[in-house]
C-alpha cells in the first residue's frame, strides 16, 4: 500500500473509530481496579506460567489470557508485543516505542554519557538518561475496571477546524514505561479488543511476536508524530509519594490576533509506602516566557481526591495548559492527608513546556 493510499485508509478507519469530544481545560479522570493475578510479584513466575486477567465486576474468577514470558531487563519490546500492565493490570499491546529523556530527581548516582540538563525552579540540576516508553492499545474489556485509577483517554488532539477550543480524545491509548511491561504470548489471532487493533496490526504466524504493523499504523505514527512523541519524563519522590510527569506539546492556535500554545501533561502518583494517604489539594505555578507567573490552587485533581493505599497504590490522570508564549515552565506541590488528619506536601518536579521548532499543521486526516 502506498503512503497516500495508507493515509486515505487511515482517515476512513479513524472516521469509524469512536472518538469523544472533551472540555479543553481539564479532561475527566478515568481510573483502576486490579486486573492481573500478580502485579509486580508476577515477575517471579516461571516462564511458562499462564497469565490471567481478573474481571471483578461481580466477583468473577480469573480467566486465562496467555502464557507468561520473561520480562526484558534491558533492550526493548517490539511492535505487537502483548503485555499486562504491572501497576494498573490491564491487557495491552505495544504499537511502537519512544526513546525519552528521564529526569529522575531521586537518583544521585553518576550520570550516563548521553545526558542533557533539565531546567528547574528552586531545584538542583538534574541530568537526563535515555529510557524506553511505549505507545500501547488498552483492551476495551479492561477499561471499565481501571476507570477509578487511570485514564483510558490520555491521548488528546486539538481539532483542525475553526473551533479553537475543541479537544478530542481517542479511547484506549496509553504510554507505558519499559519496567511496567509484563510480557505474554497468546494463540488468539485477535487477543486485544480495541477498535484500532485490526486496523493497525495484522496476524503473521511467521513473526515473533506474531502481530505486525500495517501501513496504516506507520502512516498514523508519521503524520501525528509531533503530538504523539514522548520526549521528556520527570520524576521525584517526597515522603514516599512518587510523582511522574510527562508533558506533550499539542500545537498552536491563533486567538484574538495572538498565538496560544497548548500542552497536555500526564501525571502518575504512586504510594511507595504501606500507609494510606489521600490527595486533597494541588498548587501549581506556571511561568511563561512572556514573563507572566500564574498560581493555581484547587481541591484534588480533575475533580477527584484519590486514595493511595497498598492495595491501590497509583493514580494517573491528564490535564492541559495553555500559554501565550512558545515555552515556559510548570512546578508545584500536591497536598496529601494521612489517616490521623495531618497533612504533608509532595513536590511536583519542575518541567519545561516547549513547542516544536519544526511545527507542522495540526492533525487533519482524522475526520473527527
Amino acid at each position: 500500500m502506498s503512503g497516500c493510499a495508507a493515509r486515505r485508509y487511515l482517515a476512513a478507519a479513524l472516521s469509524r473509530c469512536r472518538v469523544r469530544a472533551l472540555p479543553l481545560r481539564e479532561a475527566p479522570s478515568r481510573g483502576l481496579r486490579a486486573l492481573c493475578a500478580g502485579g509486580p510479584g508476577a515477575l517471579q513466575l516461571p516462564p511458562r506460567r499462564h497469565l490471567s486477567s481478573r474481571n471483578r465486576a461481580e466477583g468473577k474468577v480469573l480467566e486465562t489470557v496467555g502464557v507468561f514470558e520473561v520480562p526484558k531487563p534491558q533492550g526493548k519490546y517490539e511492535t505487537g508485543q502483548l503485555f499486562l500492565h504491572s501497576v494498573f493490570g490491564y491487557r495491552g499491546i505495544v504499537l511502537f516505542p519512544w526513546q525519552a529523556r528521564l529526569y529522575d530527581r531521586d537518583v544521585a548516582s553518576p550520570v550516563p554519557e548521553k545526558s542533557e540538563s533539565a531546567a528547574g525552579h528552586g531545584s538542583k540540576e538534574v541530568k537526563g538518561k535515555t529510557h524506553t516508553y511505549y505507545q500501547v492499545l488498552i483492551d476495551a474489556r479492561d477499561c471499565p475496571h481501571i476507570s477509578q485509577r487511570s485514564q483510558t483517554e490520555a491521548v488528546t488532539f486539538l481539532a483542525n477546524h475553526d473551533d479553537s477550543r475543541a479537544l478530542y480524545a481517542i479511547p484506549g491509548l496509553d504510554y507505558v514505561s519499559h519496567e511496567d511491561i509484563l510480557p505474554y504470548s497468546s494463540t488468539d489471532q485477535v487477543p486485544i479488543q480495541h477498535e484500532l487493533f485490526e486496523r493497525f496490526l495484522m496476524y503473521d504466524q511467521t513473526k515473533v511476536p506474531p502481530f505486525v504493523a500495517r501501513d496504516t499504523l506507520c502512516a498514523w505514527q508519521e503524520k501525528n508524530h509531533p503530538w504523539l512523541e514522548l520526549s521528556d519524563v520527570h520524576r521525584e519522590t517526597t515522603e514516599n509519594i512518587r510523582v511522574t510527569v510527562i508533558p506533550f506539546y499539542m500545537g498552536m492556535r491563533e486567538a484574538q490576533n495572538s498565538h496560544v500554545y497548548w500542552w497536555r501533561y500526564c501525571i502518575r502518583l504512586e504510594n511507595l509506602d504501606n500507609e494510606v494517604v489521600q490527595l486533597r489539594e494541588r498548587h501549581w505555578r506556571i511561568f511563561s516566557l512572556s514573563g507572566t507567573l500564574e498560581t493555581v490552587r484547587g481541591r484534588g485533581v480533575v475533580g477527584r481526591e484519590p486514595v493511595l493505599s497498598k492495595e491501590q497504590p497509583a493514580f494517573q490522570y491528564s490535564s492541559h495548559v495553555s500559554l501565550q508564549a512558545s515555552s515556559g515552565h510548570m512546578w508545584g506541590t500536591f497536598r496529601f492527608e494521612r489517616p490521623d488528619g495531618s497533612h504533608f506536601d509532595v513536590r511536583i518536579p519542575p518541567f519545561s513546556l516547549e513547542s516544536n521548532k519544526d511545527e507542522k499543521t495540526p492533525p487533519s486526516g482524522l475526520h473527527w
